[in-house]
């Protein structure tokens, strides 16, 4: 742990004005018209469809992006302080693609025709039934045995979901999975909302109780067992909150990479390196990058607009291999 590049107090005000910027900017911009055209539906006493644009389509979108991001920052940086391994993100426990899996199998049997909600319910469950699995493994084996399960679960469900694609007698349905699963905040209601945000709030709450424990942790094992810290405890803390947060998050706007790989790095020495303060951070960091994402996509003058998961990949990636190369560098110096 180092000293802090500005103070921690600063740091956090900082971000939370930039979220809060964002997020106006966010119900403010879009088709349907900026913010010119909204007052001027007000002026000409069309309140209800400046509402409409507003409040039934903007809104959902906006408080999705946030809470998503939040809780992909966030779980990041609390996998990547129990790992002790900066590459680490929530796609390693594979949390991630069975949420996909949960709701891609929502989506070939046409449950979600029948109950709009039946995409996102399946997906947490996917997500739960994962979470079960690593909570098990997390009071009995060790950091190494986590990982590896979180590689199989993630390769057993990628192949479901291609066999579920492969099967699919419906083109329209298999180009419809294909779109869910490129991640996106668009055409989400309050609906959406409302059911993501209770497991979203639980997930960040256990991780905030897992943040002392995190600090020791950084220590080495034996410090921290010697210090009273209960890494059996820590790993369920972890393992379950990311696994809730972003398994609902996956749910319900399918896969959104690397905001859990990049926003820890870039905050962590604005911390001084430490796990705990990270964790706050990482969540108003990932918001706020989440939303000028979104905001993005909807100004790129692409025609269609682009995924979300697509833009977050196409900026991630290559900071992926930029963080490996530089990995690479320090060792061999």
């Amino acid at each position: 742990m180092t000293r802090p590049a500005i103070p921690y107090a600063l740091l956090l005000t900082l971000l939370t004005l930039l979220s809060l910027v964002l997020g106006a900017v966010s119900l403010l911009v879009g088709p349907g018209g900026g913010p010119a055209e909204i007052m001027a539906m007000l002026a000409r006493g069309d309140g209800d469809i400046a509402w409409m644009i507003v409040g039934d389509v903007r809104l959902p979108r906006t408080l999705l992006a946030l809470m998503v991001g939040a809780t992909l920052g966030m779980a990041g940086a609390a996998l990547q302080g129990l790992l002790r391994n900066p590459l680490a993100d929530p796609g390693v426990v594979g949390v991630t693609t069975s949420a996909s899996l949960g709701a891609v199998i929502a989506l070939y049997t046409g449950a979600s025709l029948a109950f709009p909600l039946a995409l996102p319910v399946m997906g947490i469950a996917g997500a739960l039934a994962s979470a079960l699995v690593l909570l098990a493994l997390a009071r009995r084996g060790g950091m190494l045995t986590l990982v590896l399960a979180g590689v199989a679960i993630s390769s057993l469900c990628a192949a479901l979901m291609s066999l579920v694609l492969n099967l699919s007698p419906n083109p329209y349905a298999a180009a419809e999975i294909m779109f869910w699963l490129m991640g996106s905040v668009t055409d989400r209601s309050m609906d959406h909302v409302l059911l993501g945000a209770p497991l979203m709030a639980l997930g960040a709450i256990l991780l905030m109780v897992a943040a002392r424990a995190l600090n020791v942790l950084s220590l080495g094992e034996e410090t921290a067992a010697s210090l009273g810290v209960s890494l059996a405890r820590t790993r369920a803390l972890v393992i379950g909150g990311a696994s809730i947060g972003v398994g609902a998050g996956t749910a319900i706007c399918g896969g959104i990479g690397f905001i859990g790989l990049v926003v820890p790095h870039l905050l962590r020495p604005l911390v001084g390196h430490t796990p705990g303060r990270l964790l706050p951070a990482s969540a108003l960091g990932g918001a706020a990058l989440l939303m000028a994402a979104d905001i993005l996509v909807r100004l790129l003058p692409t025609g269609i607009e682009l995924k979300l998961g697509v833009v977050t990949s196409l900026v991630g990636a290559p900071f992926f291999l930029w963080l490996i190369f530089r990995a690479r560098t320090e060792l061999e110096a």
